[in-house]
Formats: C-alpha cells, sequence, structure tokens
C-alpha cells in the first residue's frame, strides 16, 4: 500500500500529476488546488497517497498534505460521495471554508462542486456537521465560534434574519455566532442580529 511519494512532477494533467520515482512514473489523481500548488515540471514535489484498489484497478490520489487527505476519506464516508466527487468538492473549496460552511449548514457553498446536487449536499452538511470540529486542527476564530454555536437557536434565527436582509449563510452564521461568543450574559435576539450586523458592516 503506497502512502507516500516523493519524487520529481513529469506531467500535470487536468484532473492528474504523474510523478517519477527513480524512473517509474505514477499517474496520481489530484485536487485542482493540489495540482496549481504543484511545482513546475521537472522539480522535485512530495505527495501523501490515498491507495485505492479495487478488482478491475488500482488508484493513487495525491494531496499536499495530510488534512486534504483526512476530508477526501471524510467526505466518502457520506452515502453517494464517490472519490471523484469528493476531489471536486476539494477542488473549489478550501479546507476552512468547507469545515465552516458545514457547521452553519450552508449548502451552497458545498453545492459548488461539479457533481454535488441540492439533495447530496444537504446529505453532506447532515452527515458531517457533528465531525467537522475535529477535522480543524488550526481553525480559525469563526470556526471556532461557529462549531460551538451550532445547537444554539438563537444563532439559528439571527443567521436567518441576516440571511433575509441579503448576507450569505456561512458569513451571517458566522457574525452570529461571534456575536453571542462575545457576550458574556444572556443575549436576546434583537442583540445578536444588532452585533451581527455591526460585524458584517465593518
Amino acid at each position: 500500500m503506497i502512502a507516500k511519494l516523493k519524487g520529481l512532477v513529469d506531467t500535470i494533467g487536468e484532473d492528474y500529476c504523474v510523478i517519477d520515482v527513480n524512473g517509474v512514473g505514477y499517474l496520481v489523481f489530484c485536487s485542482g488546488r493540489t495540482l496549481g500548488n504543484l511545482p513546475p515540471v521537472g522539480e522535485a514535489t512530495t505527495l501523501m497517497i490515498e491507495t485505492h484498489v479495487r478488482e478491475d484497478h488500482i488508484h493513487l490520489f495525491g494531496f499536499a498534505g495530510e488534512r486534504e487527505k483526512d476530508w477526501f476519506k471524510l467526505l466518502q464516508s457520506v452515502q453517494g460521495v464517490g472519490a471523484k466527487v469528493a476531489l471536486a468538492i476539494l477542488s473549489v473549496i478550501g479546507i476552512d471554508e468547507l469545515s465552516t460552511s458545514i457547521a452553519a449548514q450552508d449548502k451552497t457553498v458545498v453545492g459548488r462542486a461539479t457533481g454535488v446536487g441540492p439533495k447530496l449536499a444537504t446529505r453532506i452538511i447532515t452527515e458531517l456537521k457533528d465531525k467537522v470540529a475535529r477535522f480543524a486542527v488550526t481553525p480559525p476564530a469563526g470556526m471556532i465560534a461557529a462549531t460551538a454555536s451550532q445547537d444554539n437557536p438563537l444563532v439559528r434565527d439571527a443567521t436567518s434574519a441576516l440571511v433575509n436582509l441579503g448576507y450569505r449563510q456561512t458569513e451571517a452564521y458566522i457574525a452570529a455566532s461571534n456575536a453571542v461568543q462575545a457576550c458574556d450574559g444572556e443575549v436576546s435576539l434583537s442583540d445578536l442580529i444588532r452585533l451581527g450586523l455591526k460585524e458584517l458592516s465593518q
């Protein structure tokens, strides 16, 4: 089982690259982000590898780091998400944005990926919302607040109100989450909306 490849970039394709390791070329499927961060052809690189062995093929999937590899596996734990769809999601959405949008239950972000319709986006959000915190190794402050506020009904109501005012769900959710974290005592819905608007206007 191959877990890592260290060699020279031989070829960069649309959804794959070939890594030359001591004269042997390994075909590795990668997300658009990983491919975009590869060095030029002929230069050295290292990829973390997930090996898929099937009856009719052996596929190698490559990642710039362990976090992307972990998310690749996590996404495939959702019914209907295979390797191709998981790579499509990781190609268009950064890991931190993906974590935050799932915590915010914002299916429009996940829905940007090719092959992810509304039903699948909803399933991804629903099945992964309780798992994102442990995959956010170094989450931004907004992610910490959003994760901590997942089950707060006031945050959900404030988010809905901010969305109705024209803000995107993820940014509205983070603003409302930050607002409730900033308040030491009890806070009202109107206070959360006001503080959320203040943060969003900055």
